[in-house]
This record gives C-alpha cells, sequence and structure tokens, in this order.
C-alpha cells in the first residue's frame, strides 16, 4: 500500500511537529508504486501551477507555498507563512 498526504500547515512537511495529522487535508492511497508515482506526478504539476515557490527533501517531502498567502501569529506576534506540503509514504 503506497499514499500521498497533502497537510497545509505554517511549517514545512519534513518537519512532522507532534500533531501534525491534524493538519491533513486529504489522503490518497494507492495500490502499486507505479500508481503512486501517476499520482504524485500529477499532484506536483497541480501545485507547480497554483504556488510559486517550492522545496523539498529526500524525494518524499514536498513544500509549496506563495508570499501572498501569510497567517497572523498571536503567540509570535507576527505573520508566518503557510505551506502546502505533500507526503509520500510507501509499504504502509
Amino acid at each position: 500500500m503506497y499514499q500521498l498526504i497533502y497537510m497545509k500547515a505554517d511549517y514545512e512537511p519534513w518537519w512532522k511537529f507532534e500533531g501534525w495529522e491534524s493538519n491533513i487535508v486529504l489522503t490518497k492511497q494507492f495500490q502499486t508504486e507505479a500508481e503512486l508515482k501517476k499520482g504524485l506526478q500529477e499532484m506536483l504539476q497541480d501545485f507547480r501551477s497554483r504556488y510559486e515557490h517550492e522545496a523539498n527533501k529526500e524525494g518524499v517531502y514536498y513544500a509549496f507555498w506563495t508570499d501572498e498567502e501569510r497567517e497572523y501569529c498571536d503567540a509570535c506576534d507576527d505573520d508566518i507563512q503557510i505551506y502546502h506540503g505533500i507526503i509520500v509514504e510507501k509499504s504502509v
């Protein structure tokens, strides 16, 4: 089993801070690695068309963002960046 996880948070997906699961927007499951790769390419293409910045780690974590998408953080008394993250999980 393979899956793609889309999360939206004020940090990149590779940090996986405690409780990160509460930021999951969507999970897609696949039976084969080929289906996973196809699904990932489709999702990457979609995100690349919508967000101007991209970063990735280890080929399994992808972060996308725009400079305009920020939210106010009471604890830090400042605006913080919002990230759209994709996590690739194999053999779940």
